[in-house]
């Protein structure tokens, strides 16, 4: 059987516009609203995947907005003392810090589980 040719519609209808100030916005998009602590469903997991090797603690499963995303990836990185980064709802900390980082966001009132091997 023949693929089905792409159309315009099956791209939602996007084009390209000289405009600089156009934003596209996206109808499905629904701001996240924030969850209370105790009712956030975080994952805990050890992830080395695409990284040359390196081990990184990979906290998934935040809902709320990006100020608080950070505020929480700023204490979790300072009481480990390492790096690391924050973005689309997920805290990644270099280095295996699994069982400290369950401690910590279970202090904070998160419901926490640790997820993988």
């Amino acid at each position: 059987m023949k693929p089905k040719k792409k159309t315009l519609n099956d791209l939602g209808g996007i084009m390209y516009s000289t405009d600089p100030s156009f934003t596209y916005e996206d109808e499905n998009a629904e701001p996240a609203e924030a969850l209370a602590n105790n009712q956030q469903n975080l994952r805990v997991m050890l992830d080395k995947k695409n990284r040359g090797g390196k081990a990184v603690t990979l906290v998934t499963g935040f809902v709320g907005s990006d100020e608080e995303l950070e505020k929480l990836s700023k204490m979790l990185k300072t009481k480990c003392g390492v790096g690391g980064a924050s973005k689309d709802g997920e805290i990644l900390i270099q280095g295996d810090f699994r069982d400290k980082v369950l401690l910590l966001l279970q202090k904070e009132g998160f419901k926490v589980k640790k997820s993988g091997g």
